[in-house]
């Protein structure tokens, strides 16, 4: 075998050829072959990880530098007309931006439409790429969710989206017999033309002010499957209670679920027993049931195909969208109480410590003696417990604690993230109106139930990586650098410290934490660090769980509203030949081969939930304070962009924006370094994590945006700039970036 380059030469190949920077590239180009490929995947990786390099549409590149050709979808245009573009390359997180340069014969080209473009590196503010059009990819036509206005001609559509305030004018024959002020879903139609783009209207949503509007148009904004198609249904309905055949009878042990309140599905359900073996003091045996999903999805049904293009079950203040129909998800697969339910069960032996001695996994079939919620579990624990916990107080869930708090000392020595982060709650009353908005209490009973899961997770990825079965694992990889300096330098402009030098441990970032814990920059340092963290996917290929502090990690808990954990089932089925028909509802050859593939697409699904369930609480919370416009509200700067500050609210947890165009009648100056703004008359600071007071000056319901105010900054007053006389007329962008390049050419 050819000896392997040196990771610093495949650096500098990578850079000196950007069009050919494929992994198979890099093999030709070294002379690679065979089981050499293998190791090279590893050291791309481990450039990756260090982030020398990073990987977009299975081509590697520099650190931060977009490849010289690139696919682009074409973004609408600005106030001065010019035409912007957002990259469209795999794990792009922070999109640059990027003018599109026409030249003389291009075809017109508008929102939404995807160009191959040729690009290059500018040193300028305003962007940071100029691309140049090779040639057009097509596009599906651009989708607007807004509110309809009538007009004498038709009318026009109001986007709801942030940020998005490009009217689309609609022909009398294409209004689709909406009214006025109703929420539509419309797509473009015809060429592109001066003035407002056309739209056709497709859907009418009805009151976009309405209760429970919110969710609805998340879902529509975001593309999320809400309906199941009737094979799907059909397939559903037709399910029946599992038999015993090829189970063993768990039935006997006192399992319960604890989920909360309002829990709709239940899909895991635990034990705690003490070790009787007397080579194991103080140690406890640890049961996690499973619902046996897989025995209902198989692989290739309408069922598994529409499980897997959702990804997973999206959870909203008023509805779910679930992964599943309801006839599963909420009854046959859902361990309620005092029924039979098949199950995939794993039986973890722990010590003394909450070290793990072993596990064994077994297909079975059990009956919940009681579905209970967190709150009800922690108050019998602490004393007060009702009818339901009471007889269960002893034999159950004391036990349970107890291990815990074993678990707890394993989690202590292997110092996870600790991150803390409370979790706004959205109370909404029978009308679907907002009645409050309160933060989580996290309760030892979820620390409970979230060590028992986890532990549970890293013995199914034991399991079949001791059962050499393909699966897909769970994978967080550690910050990349630069990211890590962005939060020492936050660490560092609040008096702490984060080390350097040395090989990253999530030990070293809880050490910061620790620094931070109850002083004015707690909640700072916990945002920062969260943000540098990179976002959690799954592969077929085990690269770690850094935020766990876990070599080996999988989904197994949530097979009902997770599909990752649907394939790790299957893999450990087929891995133990279990069923009526060895090994028939299990991982089939279809899912090995498009293993990658799924992972990506369920990662996807994931972030797009997210997005879904972000957008849809942002509404909520400015319907929420649309009747507190004009009141004075205590926050801290949570965000600092080119175009203003994000201003997080104390007493809501809800995100405001401060348009740089409402600081002042002098520039700001923005370092992206430091993540600040800079008066450049006052020279004043504004930078995250500082104190601030701001009044509300708009909250809009329908996109969930709230405008604000800035009053004072760490107790004072915003100081006005010493310009001289003249009306201030803040520099246009482009014409400004334009300017710099003549100059630059004349000299």
């Amino acid at each position: 075998m050819k000896m392997l380059p040196s990771k610093d030469e495949i650096r500098q190949w990578i850079a000196q050829n950007p069009g050919l920077s494929a992994k198979r590239d890099i093999a030709k180009a070294f002379g690679i072959k065979g089981d050499g490929r293998i190791e090279l995947k590893r050291l791309l990786r481990e450039l990756e990880g260090e982030g020398i390099v990073e990987k977009t549409a299975r081509r590697f590149h520099e650190k931060g530098v977009l490849p010289p050709v690139a696919v682009l979808q074409v973004l609408a245009p600005d106030g001065n007309g010019d035409l912007y573009a957002k990259p469209l390359e795999e794990g792009v997180d922070d999109s640059p931006r990027i003018l599109i340069i026409p030249k003389k014969g291009d075809p017109a080209l508008g929102a939404g439409d995807r160009i191959l473009a040729r690009l290059a590196k500018v040193d300028l503010d305003d962007y940071t790429y100029e691309a140049r059009l090779i040639r057009a990819l097509g596009s599906n036509p651009a989708k607007v969710l807004g509110v309809f206005r009538a007009g004498s001609e038709g009318g026009r559509i109001v986007p709801v989206g942030k940020g998005d305030d490009k009217e689309w004018r609609v022909a009398s024959d294409m209004t689709g017999g909406a009214k006025d002020g109703e929420l539509v879903e419309a797509e473009a139609v015809g060429a592109r033309r001066l003035g407002l783009p056309a739209a056709r209207i497709i859907a009418r949503l009805g009151d976009p002010a309405g209760p429970r509007a919110a969710s609805l148009i998340a879902i529509h904004q975001h593309g999320i499957p809400d309906a199941f198609p009737d094979a799907v249904v059909l397939e559903a309905d037709r399910a029946e209670p599992v038999g015993m055949a090829g189970r063993e009878d768990l039935r006997g042990l006192p399992l319960v679920t604890i989920d909360p309140v309002d829990a709709r599905d239940r899909d895991d359900a635990v034990l705690a027993e003490v070790d009787t073996d007397p080579g194991n003091p103080g140690g406890f045996v640890l049961w996690v049931a499973i619902a046996d999903v897989a025995h209902y999805v198989t692989p290739g049904s309408a069922l598994d195909r529409e499980a897997r293009k959702r990804g997973n079950s999206t959870y909203f203040p008023d509805r779910v969208v679930p992964m599943l129909p309801d006839i599963l998800s909420g009854d046959l697969c859902s361990l309620h109480e005092g029924v039979d339910r098949a199950c995939l069960a794993v039986r973890m032996v722990i010590d003394a410590g909450g070290h793990k001695l072993g596990h064994r996994f077994l297909r079975g079939m059990m009956r919940s003696v009681a579905s209970l919620h967190y709150a009800q579990v922690q108050a019998a624990v602490d004393g007060t417990p009702d009818d339901k916990t009471a007889p269960l107080l002893e034999p159950v869930l004391k036990p349970l604690y107890a291990a815990y708090r074993a678990l707890a000392q394993a989690r202590e020595v292997r110092q996870p993230l600790d991150l803390e982060l409370p979790e706004r709650k959205i109370e909404l009353g029978e009308d679907g109106r907002v009645t409050s908005v309160a933060f989580k209490e996290r309760l030892e009973a979820h620390k409970l139930i979230e060590e028992c899961m986890i532990l549970a997770n890293v013995a199914a990825a034991e399991e079949l990586i001791r059962l050499k079965r393909p699966l897909l694992f769970r994978v967080h990889e550690e910050p990349s650098p630069m990211k890590l300096d962005s939060l020492r330098e936050v660490a560092e402009g609040a008096g702490l410290t984060l080390a350097k030098g040395q090989v990253l441990k999530t030990q070293h970032l809880n050490r910061l934490l620790a620094q931070a814990q109850g002083t004015e920059f707690d909640e700072l340092i916990n945002i920062s660090t969260l943000r540098s963290m990179t976002q959690a996917y799954y592969h077929p290929e085990n690269f770690g769980h850094f935020g766990l502090a876990l070599r080996n990690y999988a989904h197994f808990t949530s097979p009902i509203r997770r599909y990752s954990d649907l394939i790790v089932h299957r893999a450990l089925i087929a891995g133990h030949g279990w069923g009526p028909k060895p090994g028939g509802d299990g991982l089939s050859a279809w899912d090995i081969e498009n293993l990658e593939e799924t992972g990506k697409l369920i990662s996807e699904a994931e972030r797009r939930s997210m997005a879904a369930e972000r957008d849809t609480n942002d509404r909520y919370l400015a319907a929420y304070l649309v009747d507190r416009v004009g009141a004075e509200f205590a926050g801290r700067i949570s965000g600092v962009q080119r175009f203003g500050l994000f201003v997080r609210l104390d007493e809501t947890g809800a995100d405001g924006l401060i348009p740089i165009r409402a600081l002042g009648r002098e520039y700001f100056h923005y370092d992206e370094g430091s993540q600040t703004l800079k008066g450049s008359e006052t020279g004043q600071m504004l930078g995250q994590g500082q104190k601030v007071v701001v009044r509300l000056s708009e909250a809009v319901p329908v996109t969930g945006g709230l405008l604000l105010e800035l009053l004072s900054v760490e107790g004072s007053a915003m100081r006005p700039a010493r310009r001289a006389g003249g009306k201030y007329q803040p520099r246009k962008p482009v014409q400004a970036a334009v300017k710099r390049r003549l100059v630059r050419k004349r000299r």
